[in-house]
This record gives C-alpha cells, structure tokens and sequence, in this order.
C-alpha cells in the first residue's frame, strides 16, 4: 500500500472519529443540560457515573483523532 492510499485512509477514519466525537460530545451536553435544568438528588450519582463515563469516552476519541492526524501528517511530508 502506498503513502497516498494509506493518508486516504486514515482521512477516512479521521471523519468517522470526527463524527463519533460530535455525537458523543452532544450527548454529553444533553446529559449536563438535564443535570443542570432538573437537579435529582435521588439520581445525581447515577448521571455523574454516565458523565464521567462519556468523558472517559471522549477522551479516548480525542487521543485517537491525535494519533490519526499525527500518522496522515507524516505520511504527507
């Protein structure tokens, strides 16, 4: 496989990861518009579980996107 189809690639996955942490990202602002607009005390910790867990997440996705754009750039140079 050469550079070329390998850069192709990995704009690919870039866009799948982009589009993965749009959706995650906007769950998670659903998540603290809930906490935030209907405070359940009986619930709290149950939605800061969900939250740290779709942070979590979204770190993951963050460093993946990192590591993708990192490998396109070289194989650009």
């Amino acid at each position: 496989m050469s550079d070329n189809d390998r850069a192709k690639e990995l704009d690919v996955l870039l866009l799948q990861l982009e589009q993965q942490e749009r959706d995650l990202s906007e769950r998670r602002r659903k998540l603290h518009d809930r906490m935030a607009v209907f405070p359940d005390p009986a619930r709290q910790a149950e939605l800061q579980t969900q939250e740290a867990e779709l942070s979590k997440e979204r770190r993951e996705l963050h460093r993946k996107i990192d590591e993708a754009r990192v490998a396109r750039n070289e194989l650009r140079r």
